[in-house]
C-alpha cells in the first residue's frame, strides 16, 4: 500500500510517496502536523541578511579565528577573518570601510579561494 505525505524541510515542502510494508514491526503513531495552504515563510539565512560588500578569501584554508562580530565597524584593510593555510595565519581584510552585516563561516570551516566569508554594509 502506498501512502503520500508532504514533508517540509527548511521551509521547502516535498511530496513523498512511501510504501507501507506488511509484517513490519508496529511503529508508535506520530502526531500529525497540518499542511499549510501556502508555503511556510523561509527562515532568514546569511544571504538574506547580507550586506552589499563581499569579503572574499584569496586562498584555500581553514577558518582559524574570527576577530570581528556582526554590527562592528571596520576600516579598509582591517582583518575580518583569519584563515590558516599552509601552517600560516592569513588575514582576510575588509575591502573598504563599513559595518559587518554577516559572518558566513565558523571557526574550523574549510574555505576555498574566492569564497565569501562575510559581508559589509
Amino acid at each position: 500500500m502506498l501512502k503520500q505525505y508532504t514533508i517540509t524541510v527548511n521551509g521547502t515542502a516535498y511530496d513523498v510517496t512511501v510504501e507501507e510494508k506488511t509484517g513490519a514491526a508496529p511503529v508508535a503513531p506520530v502526531a500529525a502536523q497540518p499542511t499549510p495552504a501556502t508555503p511556510a515563510a523561509k527562515p532568514a539565512t546569511p544571504a538574506d541578511t547580507a550586506g552589499n560588500i563581499e569579503v572574499k578569501t584569496g586562498a584555500a584554508g581553514k577558518v582559524f579565528n574570527i576577530p570581528t562580530s556582526v554590527g562592528q565597524s571596520v576600516k579598509r584593510g582591517d582583518p575580518v577573518i583569519i584563515i590558516e593555510a599552509m601552517k600560516m595565519e592569513i588575514g582576510v581584510t575588509a575591502p573598504e570601510d563599513g559595518v559587518i552585516a554577516s559572518i558566513d563561516v565558523e571557526v574550523g570551516d574549510m574555505v576555498e579561494s574566492g569564497d565569501v566569508l562575510a559581508t559589509l554594509n
